[in-house]
Parts: C-alpha cells; sequence; structure tokens
C-alpha cells in the first residue's frame, strides 16, 4: 500500500473515532464546537500515523493503538489552540482557515485548549488494555506535554522572541516543542503492542527524533519560502521576532542537515521488519510543500 494511501486510511479511522468522541451531548456546545472545529480541521495525522504504524508493525491490537493515536492527536490540537493566541504567535490562520481564537473568541479558544488536553488523558486510560499499558502510556504523554517536553519548548520559544539565543539552545527548542510528541508518537505505538525490547524502542525514538527536526528545519523554510495560500501567512516568524534555523545557517546549509537527519532516521529503522514505509514517511516529511 502506497503511503498517501495509507495516512487517508489511518486519518480516517481517527475521524471516526472522532466523529464519535465530540457526539457526547453532555458537552457545553460552544466548548464542544470549538474543540471539534479544530480537532477536524484536515492536519496530515503525522502523529496519530506514526503510533498506528508503530504498533502495526509491531503487532499491536488496533483497538489499544487508535485511542492512544487519537489522544496524542487532542494533546496536538490543544498545542495549536494555545500557539494561536495573541499572547503566543498570534495567527489568524492555520491549514487555510480562521484559527479557533477568531472563529470563536480568544476565551472559548483557551478553554477548548484545556478540554481537549484534559480529555486526551480520559481516552487513554478508557482504552482497552492492561493498567500497566494505560499507566506507562500516560506517564509517555504526559512528559512529552508537560514542562519537560513540549510546554518547555513553547517557553523557551517565547523568552526567545527578539532576543538572541545560540543554536543549540534553538535545538533543545525544537526538541522539545516538535520532537517530544513525535517521540511520544511511536512510544505509545511500542506500549500499544506492549513491545518492552529495549532496542526496538531505541530504533523508533532516534526514528522520531530525527524526523521532528527534519519536519521543524522545513518549517523554517516554508514560512520563508513557501506558499502563503495553502497555511499561515509567510514570514510569520520573522513578524514576532523569532529565532529560527534560519537565524544560524543558510538555507542551503538548512536542506542539507534535514537531508542528513532524513538519512539517519531512515537507517534508524532499516531493520524493522515493515520499516520501509517509515523511510517513506521521512522522505515525504524533507519535501513535503505545506
Amino acid at each position: 500500500m502506497k503511503l498517501a494511501e495509507d495516512m487517508k486510511n489511518c486519518a480516517a479511522q481517527i475521524d471516526g473515532f472522532f466523529e464519535t468522541f465530540f457526539a457526547d451531548e453532555a458537552r457545553e456546545h460552544r466548548l464542544a464546537d470549538a474543540m471539534r472545529y479544530s480537532t477536524m480541521s484536515g492536519g496530515k495525522r503525522i502523529r496519530p500515523y506514526l503510533t498506528m504504524k508503530t504498533a502495526e508493525l509491531l503487532g499491536a491490537d488496533p483497538a489499544v493503538a487508535l485511542p492512544f493515536a487519537a489522544a496524542l492527536e487532542l494533546v496536538h490540537t490543544y498545542s495549536l489552540i494555545h500557539d494561536d493566541l495573541p499572547c503566543m504567535d498570534d495567527d489568524d490562520y492555520r491549514r487555510g482557515r480562521l484559527t479557533c481564537h477568531k472563529m470563536f473568541d480568544e476565551a472559548t479558544a483557551v478553554l477548548a485548549g484545556d478540554a481537549l488536553l484534559t480529555d486526551a488523558f480520559s481516552v487513554l486510560v478508557n482504552a482497552p488494555c492492561t493498567d500497566r499499558q494505560k499507566a506507562e502510556a500516560v506517564k509517555v504523554l504526559a512528559e512529552a506535554a508537560g514542562s519537560r517536553g513540549m510546554v518547555a519548548g513553547q517557553m523557551t520559544d517565547l523568552e526567545a522572541e527578539r532576543h538572541a539565543i545560540s543554536f543549540d539552545t534553538l535545538k533543545r527548542l525544537y526538541a522539545n516543542k516538535t520532537g517530544a510528541l513525535m517521540r511520544a508518537s511511536v512510544l505509545l505505538g511500542c506500549i500499544a503492542a506492549d513491545c518492552r525490547d529495549a532496542s526496538i524502542r531505541n530504533a523508533f525514538v532516534r526514528y522520531a527524533e530525527n524526523i521532528g527536526m527534519t519536519f521543524q528545519i522545513v518549517d523554517d523554510l516554508l514560512d520563508k519560502y513557501g506558499d502563503c495560500s495553502i497555511g499561515k501567512p509567510l514570514g510569520s516568524d520573522e513578524k514576532n521576532g523569532k529565532n529560527t534555523y534560519l537565524t544560524f545557517v543558510s538555507p542551503e546549509e538548512a536542506k542539507a542537515d534535514a537531508e542528513r537527519l532524513t538519512s539517519d532516521a531512515k537507517a534508524a529503522v532499516s531493520t524493522i521488519a515493515g520499516g520501509e514505509v517509515l523511510a517513506d514517511l521521512a522522505d515525504m516529511l524533507l519535501h513535503r510543500q505545506k
């Protein structure tokens, strides 16, 4: 099965899960509308795809992998809602349409993000697996999203606006802000499969860390040279005084680094049975245009 078709099928499963999830009439309607608006906004679903594909390659029950993947996407969506707020990146558009706070209002956007983050852990603990797997999944996702992971990266990002930082600090920022959820993606897949082999887990983590950094480098290139009709406006990072990969290296050097990281990612999973699809994903992320 070709990668694009495989990812489309995965996205359909995730969307099907969310259709049921958001059908809960117990939620306050405006809040539910804002949560649904941002979650069902047509994203690439890369992180949940990584969870489900890792789980599949390791022989997991799809019924376990799906809620793990969905919980991760809820956390990712919450982070995007909050990232777009005026007090953060102050973006009016994401994925070609109005951001949550522009479609609704700032307070609703804050609460929608809060709800998505909290509900993610409810989804995890209701997965059809052992209590041990649930506990480990909660630990992995909480650490990836929290003050030693994604949120730490976001804080560093804010502090670095209009201030000079080192290249090493930028890389740590990216490893937290983007890489942490990428690592969690594959680890959740391993947990869904109840894979405790450290060498296998480490191979997936190395893969995820490399594609996470590649993803961010390409993001920086697209922010400067991409097509504003397919996402947020060009130059938003520069407008906000952000340090990016291009603050420290030329576009040609950035592309070379992204290519090297992609090669390293592919090498990390080269001995995993069926890992060719992950190699294809790494190439896709390197060459993406949005």
